[in-house]
């Protein structure tokens, strides 16, 4: 899509310059896996696993279905479930807390920061209790949590830390990367993602050696050898079609990220001290990712603007409309998380992807502009 055209419809992402850009890669890549006739757990689906791992400096990469499945294999393989507490984050995709309903334990919700939406850490210790037996921090929109603060807690009380990555993958805390500072990272590869599929797909990340293997084996109907179970498990592969695409994606995951970075900070030059907004921004010590470029409308305008915004052709979503405490699933716990409630109400994620044009940037921001 051209500038010109692209200035008439702004979607929220672009992904036709990069597919363009590797389209007889990606055609190639596909063929090999077509011509070698092993569509699961093959060369690729292992190497992509290598290449993970050595990318993420970690001893582990396990490649599954997708990011939900990482987050239940992995409390599955800490041994988390019925009886136990999951201390986490309200405002996140389903998925974090749905996870830990999954393997029978209790998701206990602790508010967030309202400048970053993540897991706000001053509050994290009062939610432990003698039933708590792991954290579980979402690093938000690409941002990571303030995991020293984190593993503080964890190491006082004994906890697992099982890092929400999907939003995360080559974000860094303090020089590490995200999803490799607690005992498990989890890893999202939905197509929408900095490093994303054609299709479905995760991965889960650690340097256990006994974690890796119990995910290994749950992915598998919970067996080591074929047809011989051990445990009730997933089938829950990455197959060799998005393994091999994501082989040729993971070394320009780093060129994309910094691309991404550079159109944050042109929106910030475009956006700053405009009033009525807040712009996202880096934490110290933090390399965001940009998975999304979230501003807060303030003044209960949001759904007001994202409606104008439409009407001039410009694509924006809203990371989330309802925090997961106040879904009904979860009504029953009757928790009142003040911040994030507001913040939900105030959410408002801008089009940004990879190579993006100035001229696009500068016509979203004027549109806003016009729009507040």
């Amino acid at each position: 899509m051209n500038s010109l055209n692209m200035l008439r419809q702004v979607p929220l992402l672009d992904l036709s310059r990069e597919i363009r850009e590797m389209k007889p890669q990606l055609l190639q890549a596909i063929e090999g896996v077509l011509d070698s006739g092993v569509f699961i757990m093959g060369t690729q689906v292992k190497e992509f696993e290598r290449e993970a791992a050595e990318y993420l400096g970690v001893r582990h990469a396990i490649g599954l279905n997708s990011g939900t499945d990482a987050l239940v294999i992995g409390l599955m393989a800490a041994g988390i479930g019925p009886g136990d507490e999951v201390v986490t984050t309200p405002f996140t995709f389903f998925a974090t807390a749905e996870a830990i309903s999954q393997v029978g334990a209790r998701p206990v919700f602790v508010d967030v920061d309202e400048r970053t939406g993540n897991l706000d850490v001053e509050r994290l210790e009062a939610a432990v209790t003698a039933s708590t037996k792991a954290i579980v921090p979402v690093h938000l929109f690409g941002q990571p949590v303030n995991m020293d603060r984190v593993a503080a807690v964890a190491k006082k009380y004994g906890l697992l830390v099982l890092e929400d990555t999907a939003q995360a993958f080559g974000a860094e805390f303090r020089g590490r990367k995200a999803g490799t500072i607690g005992d498990i990272g989890c890893f999202s590869f939905f197509p929408s993602k900095n490093l994303g599929a054609y299709g479905d797909g995760g991965l889960l990340a650690t340097n256990d050696d006994e974690y890796a293997a119990k995910a290994a084996m749950l992915r598998a109907h919970g067996s080591k050898v074929k047809y011989h179970n051990e445990a009730v498990g997933f089938n829950s592969r990455l197959d060799e079609l998005q393994a091999a695409i994501l082989r040729l994606k993971l070394p320009r995951l780093e060129e994309w990220n910094e691309s991404r970075r550079g159109a944050a900070d042109v929106y910030r030059e475009l956006l700053d001290g405009v009033p009525g907004i807040a712009l996202p921004e880096a934490e110290e010590g933090t390399k965001h990712s940009f998975h999304q470029y979230t501003i807060r409308v303030l003044g209960g305008k949001r759904n007001e603007v994202q409606a104008a915004l439409k009407r001039r052709g410009i694509s924006t979503m809203v990371y989330y409309p309802i925090p997961v405490h106040r879904l009904p699933v979860y009504e029953a716990l009757d928790v009142r998380l003040p911040t994030a409630e507001r913040l939900a109400g105030e959410v408002l994620s801008l089009p940004l992807w990879p190579g993006m044009d100035r001229e696009v940037q500068e016509h979203v921001a004027s549109q806003l502009i016009e729009s507040l």
